[in-house]
């Protein structure tokens, strides 16, 4: 989506479908109201500005495209055949449910056939998809494809366990259970050895 930025604002052109900043302002000075607050107090005047600029940071992944972080490869790996791992990489989303925040560790692994790319490279993989709204088992499987789509491995490895405020600040309010999501590809999913493997490399 392109957008024109002028004077530090954000306004649409024919082929952006996104509300203005202004219009998102306004938005949220609505919910305030519907909240049952004053959105003229003092202590709320600035508040539309600030969730709209928190939003931008919180779901700038809608902005980043995975493929590019993951499109320079290197070849010159002295003959290394086993698995690349990340471990206890930070995850920080929003259920698409409720806009709640969930948080936990992603711990992603592949098991490079020609090439490797940047470690660092797959954990913007995971930061793009957790930017936006989401759903845990949805985030799983996009990184996983992004991975496995990408650079072409043998196989890919990841799982996520998270704890949603969805669940522990409202509707049952368990605050002490975690989910815990995988998706498995290639040698992962036929070769039980190599995902207990991955399994165990991922326990803390």
């Amino acid at each position: 989506m392109d957008a024109i930025v002028k004077d530090g604002a954000v306004t649409r052109d024919n082929n952006d479908k996104r509300p203005t900043r202004e219009e998102a302002e306004k938005a949220v000075k609505t919910l305030l109201a519907w909240a049952g607050d004053d959105p003229e107090r003092e202590g709320l005047l600035d508040t539309p500005k600030r969730v709209v600029k928190a939003y931008e940071e919180w779901f700038s992944g809608y902005r980043d495209d995975p493929v590019k972080y993951l499109s320079r490869t290197f070849e010159d790996v002295q003959g290394y055949d086993d698995i690349v791992m990340l471990r206890d990489i930070d995850v920080e989303s929003h259920c698409e449910h409720h806009m709640a925040p969930f948080m936990g560790k992603a711990y992603v692994a592949y098991m490079p056939t020609d090439s490797v790319v940047g470690i660092s490279k797959l954990a913007r993989v995971v930061e793009i998809y957790a930017k936006r709204l989401q759903t845990q088992e949805t985030m799983t499987s996009q990184i996983c494809e992004a991975i496995e789509e990408s650079l072409k491995p043998a196989g890919v490895a990841v799982m996520i366990d998270a704890v949603h405020q969805c669940m522990t600040t409202r509707g049952v309010h368990h605050p002490n259970v975690s989910t815990i999501t995988t998706q498995f590809t290639g040698v992962f999913k036929t070769d039980k050895d190599l995902r207990d493997r991955f399994l165990r490399l991922s326990e803390r």
